[in-house]
C-alpha cells in the first residue's frame, strides 16, 4: 500500500503510510491510538481510506467490482466480532463459510477442521452463548481460518486466552504463516517475539520501525534508560522514542544503530 491516509472526523489515524506485507507472520505493534486497528480494517476492506492505494492479492481495493473476489480469499478477526448467540459453534462457523461463498459440499469438513484447529472439537455443537470468553475468542479464530485464506488479519487475537491457549495460538500462527500472509495486531510484545517473522511498529499513523523480532530485541540489548522486562520490550520502547525524536523510521533506526556501536 502507498500513501495510505485514514481520517476519523478531524483525527488523522494513518498519515501517508507506505508499507507492504509478504508471506509469513507479521506483528503489528504500537500504542493505543497508533492506527493499528485502522490499518487492519482497511486491509479487511471494511473501511475505505481517505487517500492512497491498497492492493491485496494483486487486486486494487479501490475497484469495488473486485472486492468480492478479495474478500473470498481473506480471513478477518476484529477486536469485537458479532455473532448470533443462539447459533452453535458449528452453525456460526458454517454461516461465515457461506458468507465467503465456500462450496456447500466442502463446507462441513472445512468447519470441523477449523474448529478442531482451535481446540474446540468437543464443543462444536455447543451454543456460542454458553462458552467462556476465551472459547468465544477461539470461535472467532476458527471463522477467520475456515476458508483457508491467503491473507489473514487478526486484531488482538489473544485477548481473553489463557497462557496455554496463547502458546497454542502462536503455534497455529507459525503454521498458517507457511502458506499465507498473516498480520497480527497486538499489544503483547512477547506474542510477536514468539510467532512473527517480521514486526512493524506504528506510531501516530506512521511506521516507526520495521525489522525482525530479533533485530528489535538487539536494540533492546543496548538500549539505555528504557523500561521493559526483556530485550524486545526495551527495543520496542527505544524504537518508539527514537521515532518520536527524529520523526522518521529510517532516521530513528540509524540513530539507534549508531548508539548501539
Amino acid at each position: 500500500m502507498t500513501g495510505l491516509h485514514v481520517r476519523h472526523r478531524k483525527t488523522v489515524a494513518l498519515d501517508s503510510l507506505d508499507v507492504d506485507f509478504g508471506p509469513g507472520v507479521h506483528g503489528l505493534l504500537g500504542p493505543n491510538g497508533a492506527g493499528k486497528t485502522s490499518l487492519i480494517r482497511v486491509l479487511a476492506t471494511v473501511a475505505e481510506p481517505a487517500g492512497g492505494r491498497v492492493e491485496i492479492l494483486g487486486e486494487d481495493t479501490g475497484d469495488h467490482r473486485r472486492l468480492g473476489d478479495v474478500r473470498r480469499r481473506l480471513g478477518y478477526l476484529p477486536q469485537d466480532f458479532g455473532y448470533y448467540p443462539g447459533f452453535t459453534v458449528r452453525e456460526f462457523v458454517a454461516y461465515v463459510a457461506w458468507l465467503k461463498e465456500m462450496p456447500a459440499a466442502a463446507t462441513p469438513s472445512a468447519v470441523e477442521r477449523a474448529v478442531a484447529r482451535v481446540g474446540l472439537a468437543d464443543r462444536i455443537d455447543a451454543k456460542v452463548r454458553t462458552l467462556s470468553g476465551g472459547m468465544v475468542r477461539r470461535v472467532g479464530i476458527a471463522q477467520a481460518i475456515v476458508n483457508a485464506p491467503q491473507v489473514l488479519l487478526f486484531d488482538e487475537p489473544t485477548a481473553g486466552l489463557d497462557p496455554e491457549q496463547r502458546v497454542e495460538f502462536r503455534e497455529l500462527l507459525r503454521e498458517l504463516g507457511t502458506s499465507a500472509t498473516v498480520i497480527v495486531s497486538t499489544h503483547l510484545v512477547e506474542d510477536v517475539a514468539a510467532a512473527c517473522t517480521e514486526v512493524t511498529l506504528v506510531d501516530e499513523g506512521r511506521v516507526a520501525y520495521r525489522g525482525t523480532p530479533q533485530s528489535l530485541a538487539a536494540l533492546g540489548e543496548t538500549a539505555v534508560g528504557v523500561s521493559g522486562d526483556n530485550p524486545i520490550e526495551r527495543g520496542y520502547t527505544a524504537a518508539l522514542r527514537a521515532h518520536r525524536a527524529h520523526g522518521s523510521a529510517a532516521q530513528a533506526v540509524r540513530t539507534l544503530e549508531g548508539t548501539a556501536r
